[in-house]
């Protein structure tokens, strides 16, 4: 009993040096790769803009001024304004709100739904592996926005429904992600001494295992976010995602199809936030994932 402990606060241990060894990495990565840091900052930026909105605007992002109607960029009107007189910057920051939301929220969800579903199959496995990842191989069937189109077809558009279509079909390659990280983990010396001392499945997968899958969870969230966003422009564009008065990028692009060619600042403005959001998550997923991967680890 006593040898069994020691292995467990051995690797207990050892886990808390792996951590003060990650946060140092998190810094060379920090010095090292300018781009994902580059990447974070525009990100906070983009959230701290979309929060601080009402301040950093003077106009209404709901009511027009039909006198104003599809100006070009000014001083008056950074951006220009649109069909119905409003400014564009005001309606790209409040869409920002909904936009950010979108690849926030229902990536989050999805990320805990698989880590249950994931970390259930691996640890326990027999049957309930077999049910849950042959239902997560029917939803990796069907393309993802497909899927989010059915769903958005069934329930109707709307923010709330976006959410619940997009964390539907988001979970299932989070579950094989952790299931493999969890049948690897799960064998581990540290884990079979806490079976042998009685500490329950429940607690072993919250405290030994869940940990451990931290990295590759946080990687997969910085990846899944962008993927969320173009789902969710790709929705509005098509008119069953947010709907009016709302405002999000995907939709601010749909309602200026039509003046491309006699405003096409009116597209071009939430096209290129969509693509810089896009390319910085990317950015800063590669970047966390050169430090937090053990398999691209270098010694």
């Amino acid at each position: 009993m006593k040898k069994e402990a020691q292995i467990l606060s051995e690797a207990l241990a050892s886990q808390l040096g792996e951590s003060e060894t990650l946060w140092a990495q998190l810094r060379r990565m920090a010095k090292q790769n300018k781009l994902a840091v580059a990447s974070a900052v525009l990100l906070i930026l983009l959230l701290l803009a979309a929060v601080f909105a009402p301040v950093l605007t003077p106009y209404d992002a709901v009511t027009g001024d039909t006198a104003n109607r599809l100006q070009s960029p000014s001083a008056a009107h950074w951006l220009g304004t649109d069909e119905m007189g409003r400014d564009v910057l005001t309606r790209l920051l409040y869409g920002a709100r909904i936009s950010l939301a979108v690849g926030v929220i229902p990536t989050l969800v999805s990320l805990a739904l698989g880590v249950a579903l994931g970390m259930t199959a691996g640890f326990l496995g027999g049957k309930i592996d077999y049910i849950i990842m042959r239902f997560a191989d029917v939803m990796l069937a069907f393309p993802s926005l497909l899927l989010a189109m059915v769903i958005m077809y069934t329930l109707g558009g709307g923010v709330v429904n976006i959410f619940l279509a997009l964390a539907l079909v988001g979970w299932a390659s989070v579950a094989r992600v952790v299931r493999s990280e969890t049948i690897s983990l799960k064998e581990s010396e540290y884990v079979e001494a806490a079976r042998s001392m009685g500490v329950s499945s429940w607690n072993i997968m919250l405290r030994h295992i869940l940990p451990n899958c931290l990295p590759s969870l946080i990687v997969l969230f910085t990846l899944n976010i962008p993927s969320a966003i173009l789902s969710e422009s790709s929705l509005s564009f098509l008119g069953i995602g947010v709907q009016l008065p709302n405002s999000s990028w995907g939709l601010m692009v749909n309602m200026g199809r039509q003046f491309l060619y006699d405003a096409p600042w009116i597209s071009l403005a939430p096209s290129v936030a969509i693509m810089l959001v896009v390319l910085s998550c990317n950015f800063l997923g590669d970047g966390l994932r050169d430090v937090l991967d053990p398999h691209l680890k270098r010694g």
